[in-house]
């Protein structure tokens, strides 16, 4: 190094075309530098950029040293309560208490079982999950069941949307909360498309953007990694991005934004509209001088595209 120090300042312009160049590949590596991923992926690149991340978690995840997750950056997490009609995680109580100990946004999940009817499953998660009014609004986590051997055979479309439909109900009307919807490419594909629209979504794509993967305009969180690693937690666990601002993120806590319809229920923020300055001629300044008007950007729309793979949340 001290042979090249006098060499340093014939390079300015190469060294800010370095600095700059870092700074814009990835905010997200300088917001959450203590968060990895053992199989990354370039193809969710834009995820790891987003500025509010979180995790979701289940017994699979062991003990949970949540104060660690919290210092780490986890901005939310979803913690898996319910399976089925009859199943409890067993690390949803203690996960439930440390999250909101250490300050880390919680909200509870609920994976549904074909071969149950709706009814015992409502009954079920009305049992065990909390009605905290701190809480995140609940997830109902729906994909088939390939993994199960007593639960794992396909149902008819509409008897899978009735199921559903009984079930988001069931668990609004439990929380007071609008529930999210967790899903994964073939599910989507075979069951949602079109349907629950104003409901917030929760896609899983670990390998490409959401957009080369669903039928679906808009989305609120991406799953886009199985194999992070987030200090606090041994191994792997899933790691999460939400679509919007911090403010968006704030109103949506506090029920003055719906995400999912995307509509504001009061405290909308005000846009910026300032007049352009004058010239010395009396007449407007370009758009570079400061005569642009600021106006909020449109959703993202996610165009169809005919990848498909699959994938689930990990679970008992």
């Amino acid at each position: 190094m001290p042979a090249h120090s006098t060499r340093f300042p014939v390079f300015p312009p190469i060294m800010g075309a370095i600095m700059l160049a870092l700074s814009s590949a990835g905010p997200a590596l300088a917001l959450y530098p203590r968060k990895s991923d053992t199989a990354y992926h370039d193809g969710v690149r834009d995820a790891r950029r987003m500025t509010i991340q979180g995790i979701d978690v289940s017994r699979w995840q062991g003990e949970i040293d949540w104060a660690q997750v919290k210092a780490a950056g986890a901005r939310f997490a979803f913690i898996k309560a319910t399976e089925g009609g009859d199943h409890l995680d067993p690390a949803f109580r203690r996960n439930w208490a440390e999250a909101r100990k250490a300050g880390v946004p919680r909200g509870a999940y609920h994976f549904v079982w074909w071969c149950r009817s709706a009814r015992d499953q409502v009954r079920w998660f009305r049992r065990n999950i909390p009605r905290d009014a701190d809480a995140l609004p609940p997830v109902l986590d729906v994909e088939w069941n390939g993994h199960s051997k007593a639960c794992g055979k396909k149902i008819p479309r509409e008897k899978a949307l009735a199921k559903i439909r009984e079930m988001l109900k069931g668990l609004q009307e439990h929380t007071g909360k609008k529930p999210i919807i967790y899903t994964d490419i073939t599910f989507h594909e075979d069951v949602l498309e079109g349907q629950f629209n104003d409901h917030p979504y929760w896609l899983r794509s670990t390998a490409a953007p959401v957009r080369h993967r669903y039928e679906r305009k808009e989305w609120e969180f991406w799953q886009f990694t199985t194999t992070g690693r987030v200090p606090g937690i041994a191994g792997d666990v899933d790691r999460n991005a939400f679509f919007g601002s911090e403010n968006e993120f704030a109103a949506w806590r506090e029920g003055r934004f719906d995400i999912g319809a995307r509509k504001w229920r009061g405290g909308e923020p005000n846009i910026a509209r300032t007049k352009p300055p004058a010239t010395a001629a009396g007449s407007r300044a370009p758009k570079a001088a400061g005569g642009a008007t600021l106006r909020p950007a449109p959703p993202a729309r996610i165009p169809r595209a005919d990848v498909t793979t699959t994938g689930a949340i990990a679970r008992d």
